[in-house]
């Protein structure tokens, strides 16, 4: 038996009104051999084919898929993607078919937003701060009244397996908690429980230490209420990144509303300032705080202890002040340490690269590969 194909003529999505019941066609047609979709061209499908058409002499045909035919599609549509392994609370159990890599539309995460996340890295067989970004994780969820689908140490070896089922050894472990699957409504009342998801995603860590330029955000800052919280609300995160990369910059950062230097929209900034012998990063009490710009803060201390740094400290910076500093970077995992040279239309110090950043980058470096027990966490393969 075919698939069938609903066919409307082109202005149905704006509904239109000429269009009505009344002037649509209904007829079947024997076969098709294609469709096209998305760019992929799929074989043709097995059984008839429902097509509806008005006035509108063009008219498209949106096939109605069996169960095998989606999963079909699917594995099309993720070829050469590097997912690798996902667990869902839904399925209760991981996959390693990226086809299978799916999340109810009903879940409030997907169309609410009410869900959190976090990342944890994958170097060379070791899970990089995982115990710090799942503590972050369950804050996140606390602060967003999402209880948890199961304990935390339940949770931390449902992350470890798929990580080892993945295979993987160099890459991503990123996870989510979710209120749910359950209804499309605001409130989460009716969903029966939480949810967890998690992926395994290969990573490129190649590093490069050239320095990058960044620019003043102009979208509206979070609330501290929201920026502390590591939620899937990444919209003004992704506005500001869209926004600086349309000036050439690597990144946006944000100011708040004191006039105090903030945060990028997916990492932490820090500077170098009194000469290159103090590093200074901005408060993280309405940022998110950065378990990798920590990391950092407490693997400084060891460039005290060499002398080429006096102290290490956290405090309320202007955008005046940054700009006169004598190093700026940023810190996150997705940048480890990266250089800034210039911030708008101004240089930092001489525009180029601080032997401060350098240094930082080989101790976090350093750390990912050899560090201790509390930050790296062996995977059973």
């Amino acid at each position: 038996m075919a698939s069938r194909f609903v066919s409307f003529p082109q202005s149905i999505a704006c509904f239109s009104p000429e269009l009505s019941f009344n002037t649509w066609n209904l007829r079947f047609l024997s076969e098709a051999q294609y469709s096209s979709v998305q760019g992929f061209r799929f074989p043709r499908t097995r059984g008839r084919t429902l097509l509806c058409s008005g006035s509108n002499s063009h008219s498209w045909n949106v096939p109605v898929l069996s169960s095998n035919e989606v999963v079909e599609r699917l594995k099309l549509a993720g070829e050469g993607r590097q997912f690798m392994a996902m667990y869902s609370s839904v399925v209760g159990g991981i996959t390693t078919d990226p086809a299978a890599m799916v999340l109810p539309l009903d879940d409030h995460m997907v169309h609410r937003g009410h869900g959190v996340f976090d990342t944890a890295m994958i170097i060379n067989g070791y899970l990089y701060e995982l115990d710090q970004h799942l503590d972050r994780i369950l804050r996140s969820a606390s602060m967003s009244k999402i209880p948890l689908p199961f304990d935390r140490e339940t949770i931390r070896k449902i992350l470890i397996q798929t990580v080892s089922v993945s295979g993987c050894r160099y890459g991503s472990l990123r996870y989510w908690l979710s209120a749910g699957p359950g209804d499309f409504l605001l409130s989460p009342s009716q969903c029966p429980k939480p949810a967890l998801y998690a992926i395994v995603y290969e990573k490129d860590f190649t590093i490069d230490r050239k320095g990058v330029k960044v620019v003043t955000s102009s979208i509206p800052i979070k609330p501290p209420e929201f920026a502390t919280v590591k939620s899937v609300n990444y919209l003004p995160n992704a506005l500001s990144q869209m926004e600086a990369e349309a000036k050439g910059a690597f990144a946006g950062i944000w100011v708040d509303n004191d006039g105090f230097i903030a945060e990028g929209p997916n990492m932490n900034v820090a500077f170098v300032v009194n000469g290159g012998k103090e590093l200074v990063m901005p408060r993280f009490d309405n940022v998110l705080s950065g378990c990798t710009a920590k990391r950092t803060l407490t693997l400084a201390e060891q460039l005290v202890s060499k002398g080429m740094l006096k102290s290490v400290r956290v405090v309320d910076m202007t955008v005046d002040d940054g700009k006169k500093a004598d190093e700026m970077m940023l810190l996150g995992s997705g940048v480890l340490v990266k250089p800034v040279i210039q911030w708008d239309d101004e240089l930092i110090a001489d525009g180029k690269e601080g032997p401060i950043a350098n240094a930082l980058l080989d101790l976090l470096l350093e750390d990912m590969s050899s560090g201790p027990p509390s930050v790296r966490v062996l995977v059973p393969y």
